[in-house]
């Protein structure tokens, strides 16, 4: 159902691809958009091995584009170092393709802001994140991309070593 990469050779491991999306802090979800249009939004994340969860607003143009079709695909840009006199990038990135939906059962929905809490604040408080949890919580929408297939890329440079010649992987 996927594509394979078609430089395979540039493929990253799925142990890379994993590493990416635990240090990586955002990323751009795609989705399909209003009279089929692409709708691609950055975000905050945060990974647990198996699925990635975003928080926001529990309206929206991203919302509504999901509760029309919750297939989605993120990207995570891990390096993107430009090359002028190359004329080319050392880049890294990974895409995720999964199935997103709004999580709303108890208690996975506060396991999931505890998580982004804790991923973004890991040096405050237990009571600081609490209390900013149940402010926000309300109006606090949590959602769980499933990943389904990963991929992961990075230029054929950073293939090479320091003799210009291709590393074995």
């Amino acid at each position: 159902m996927f594509r394979e990469l078609r430089r395979s050779r540039q493929a990253l491991s799925l142990r890379d691809c994993s590493e990416i999306l635990k240090n990586g802090t955002s990323g751009v979800l795609a989705l399909s958009g209003d009279d089929g249009y692409p709708y691609a939004v950055p975000l905050s994340y945060v990974y647990d091995g198996s699925s990635l969860y975003f928080h926001g607003a529990k309206s929206g143009h991203k919302l509504d584009a999901i509760q029309r079709d919750c297939r989605a695909s993120f990207c995570v840009i891990d390096q993107d170092q430009i090359i002028p006199e190359e004329y080319t990038t050392y880049f890294r990135s990974v895409i995720v393709f999964g199935r997103i939906h709004i999580v709303e059962e108890e208690p996975a929905k506060h396991a999931a802001i505890e998580k982004l809490a804790i991923r973004y604040t890991p040096d405050g408080s237990e009571s600081a994140r609490q209390a900013e949890i149940n402010r926000e919580y309300p109006q606090l929408c949590i959602l769980e991309l499933c990943i389904e297939h990963m991929t992961g890329k990075q230029a054929i440079e950073l293939l090479r070593g320091p003799d210009g010649k291709e590393k074995k992987v």
